[in-house]
């Protein structure tokens, strides 16, 4: 089917400020390939809104009144064939954003991010590609290496080692190589394995390690080496 051919990318907008879902409806609904086809200003409605609508992508703001959007994300990726779900975020609570990459979440992008930006990172997602803006990995990566409990990164070090010790050696070379950024064939010349074996232990990984997708299994094998 040609591109002008296609369905639109079915939008749903998190948000509780009104002017914010505004602004980003009017840079959604100005694409032809997208439309906003509901939004909501909590978790719980959120949730209500996706079994309703059945979207492509949520863009789902982190910090809400009433439920926030960290718990909403996991229910909503419980769901049969779920959407994929792209954070939105001011990096007023980074913990809350790893959690939510964490949850499943394809990736995240500022509040202030240019609208053409704002447009391709849902277009990625739709694609079922992840999307982290350079300044929000930063604040990411600063977060999850800075100061804080050693108790609390033990635990997650550990926890992290227990679910790759499930892996074969294979798998874990192929969550390594995924942690590293690389895409099928660059795996697949790295390890001297067919692109259709990459995807085989790609597969397995997502059945052993119960995720989503392939930012969870990076964010996991660096949680094993943190």
């Amino acid at each position: 089917m040609a591109a002008s051919e296609r369905e639109p990318v079915r939008v749903v907008i998190v948000d509780d400020d009104q002017l914010v879902r505004l602004a980003l409806r009017l840079v959604i609904e100005g694409e032809p390939d997208l439309t906003v086809v509901a939004e909501a200003a909590d978790g719980d409605a959120a949730i209500d809104v996706v079994d309703e609508r059945r979207p492509d992508v949520v863009l789902m703001d982190v910090r809400m009144s009433g439920r926030d959007g960290l718990s909403a994300t996991r229910e909503i990726l419980t769901r049969p064939a779920p959407p994929r779900v792209l954070v939105l975020t001011t990096f007023d609570s980074d913990d809350l954003v790893l959690g939510a990459l964490r949850a499943g979440a394809l990736g995240f992008v500022l509040k202030d991010t240019p609208p053409p930006r704002i447009v391709d990172a849902v277009r990625t997602v739709a694609e079922g590609k992840p999307v982290l803006s350079p300044a929000a990995m930063s604040r990411v990566i600063a977060a999850a290496t800075g100061p804080g409990s050693r108790d609390a990164r033990d635990a997650t070090r550990q926890a992290a080692r227990r679910r790759l010790e499930a892996l074969s050696e294979r798998e874990r070379e192929t969550a390594r190589a995924i942690a590293d950024g690389l895409g099928n064939p660059e795996i697949a010349e790295r390890l001297n394995i067919s692109v259709a074996t990459v995807k085989a232990h790609t597969g397995n990984l997502f059945a052993k390690l119960a995720v989503e997708n392939r930012v969870q299994i990076a964010l996991l094998v660096r949680d094993a080496e943190d």
